[in-house]
C-alpha cells in the first residue's frame, strides 16, 4: 500500500502526464509554491533577471509536488524555494539526480507546529493533555508541502488524538489571526521565515522527538541542461542569490502591505537596496 509521500508524487506525474504547464513563451521559466516567503524570492529573483539580464520570465505558481516533477521533467528551469534536507527531502531524493542544487539562498530555516505565546503548553508531548481546548485540530496547508507529511509522521511519533486539516498558507494564517484575536487555543503548521512572526507574538512547540527536523536551508534548484542553456553570469547570479531573514522579512512584509503586484514591488525593492543586488551581481 503506498504511503501519503508516493501518492504525492504519483498524483504529481499523473497531473503532468496529462498536461503541461500553460506557459506563455518565455526565456526563463520559474516555478514556487504561494508560500509567502517562496512568492517573495522567486519575484525578487524575476526582477533581477528581467532587469539586469533582460530576459522574459515566466513565472508559474503550483503546489510542491508538482512544482518539483515539472523541474524534474524540464517544464520549469529552476526553482528558489528548495527546502532541504526534511521539507522537501522526499522530491530531492525522488528526483535529485535530473537537477543541480545550486546552494542556500536562505538559512536558519525551520519547520515545527506553532501556537500564540498566550498558550500555556511548551511541547508537543503535552498536547494530548490539552485535546479539548484545542478543538482536536491541527490547521495544515496544502497537502502535497513537506510540512504536511511531517505532522503526519508527527502525529503517529507522539500518537496525538488530533486530525490535521488540509487549507493553504493563507487560509492557515487567517485562522491563526482570528484565533489571536479571540486569544483561542489554535496550533498550525508553521515555519521560518514567515512574516506572522513578525504580525503575532508565536511560538514554536518542542520536538524532543525531532518529527520536524533541524534547521534547514532554502535552496536554488535548476533542471538538467540549465547551465548549458543560459550564459554564465546568470548561472553566477543564481549561485550568488542570497537573503538573510531581515531582508526576506522585509519584503514578505512590503508584499503582504501592499495591493502591487509583487513583481512591481521586488523591482521597487531592489532599486532601494542596490548595494544587496550587486553583491548578487559580482
Amino acid at each position: 500500500m503506498l504511503d501519503k509521500k508516493s501518492i504525492i508524487v504519483l498524483t504529481a506525474l499523473l497531473v503532468i502526464s496529462m498536461a503541461s504547464f500553460t506557459i506563455q513563451a518565455a526565456d526563463i521559466t520559474l516555478g514556487y509554491v504561494e508560500w509567502d516567503c517562496a512568492v517573495s524570492q522567486t519575484h525578487l529573483v524575476a526582477a533581477v533577471l528581467e532587469e539586469h539580464f533582460d530576459l522574459d520570465v515566466e513565472l508559474v505558481s503550483v503546489d510542491a509536488g508538482i512544482m518539483w516533477t515539472g523541474l524534474a521533467q524540464g517544464d520549469l528551469d529552476a526553482i528558489v524555494s528548495g527546502w532541504l534536507p526534511i521539507t522537501h527531502g522526499f522530491y530531492w531524493d525522488r528526483f535529485g539526480d535530473q537537477l543541480e542544487n545550486l546552494g542556500p539562498n536562505f538559512e536558519g530555516a525551520r519547520i515545527g507546529l506553532v501556537v500564540p505565546a498566550y498558550v500555556p503548553v511548551d511541547d508537543i508531548t503535552e498536547l494530548n493533555d490539552y485535546a479539548r481546548e484545542f478543538r482536536n485540530m491541527i490547521y495544515g496547508i496544502d497537502p502535497g508541502a513537506g510540512i504536511m507529511a511531517a505532522t503526519d509522521d508527527a502525529l503517529d511519533i507522539y500518537g496525538l488524538n488530533f486530525s490535521v486539516l488540509d487549507s493553504s498558507d493563507a487560509a492557515m494564517v487567517a485562522q491563526l489571526g482570528q484565533a489571536v484575536q479571540a486569544e483561542e487555543w489554535i496550533i498550525v503548521t508553521g515555519w521560518v521565515p514567515h512574516w506572522k512572526f513578525d504580525a503575532y507574538d508565536l511560538k514554536f512547540l518542542a520536538d524532543p522527538e525531532g518529527a520536524y527536523g533541524e534547521d534547514e536551508t532554502i535552496n536554488t534548484i535548476v533542471r538538467t541542461g540549465f547551465r548549458d542553456d543560459f550564459e554564465p553570469e546568470v548561472v553566477a547570479f543564481l549561485e550568488d542569490f542570497y537573503l538573510t531573514q531581515d531582508q526576506l522579512h522585509e519584503m514578505m512584509n512590503i508584499i503582504r502591505e501592499s495591493d502591487e503586484s509583487a513583481l512591481k514591488l521586488a523591482k521597487d525593492w531592489l532599486d532601494t537596496n542596490p548595494d544587496v543586488v550587486d553583491s548578487w551581481l559580482q
